[in-house]
């Protein structure tokens, strides 16, 4: 099995900001990325997944860990005060190294 490691960056955030995010993560680098609706509770309430202002998404990218440290540096400075938010990276063994 050829499979190299990557790092699997994970954003969990309010659905409204699903366009520019798609944007600035493409500008920033990442080669795709999956989209899903998330529901859940945290530090601002519990959160559904019903397409309305209330609604989060989850964001997940592989990539190298260039990459992934650029996105997370540029959604911390520019997101973490003014919207819910969560980043996680993990390291993640992939087949097909070359598409990420």
């Amino acid at each position: 099995m050829n499979s190299s490691t990557r790092k699997l960056l994970t954003i969990i955030t309010e659905s409204a900001l699903e366009r520019i995010l798609v944007e600035e993560i493409e500008r920033l680098g990442a080669h795709g990325f999956t989209i899903t609706d998330a529901r859940g509770k945290g530090s601002r309430g519990p959160r559904n997944a019903a397409w309305d202002e209330s609604s989060n998404i989850r964001i997940e990218i592989l990539c190298d860990a260039e990459i992934a440290d650029a996105i997370a540096r540029h959604l911390r400075a520019r997101y973490y005060d003014d919207y819910g938010m969560v980043l996680f990276v993990n390291d993640v063994s992939v087949l097909r190294p070359e598409k990420f």
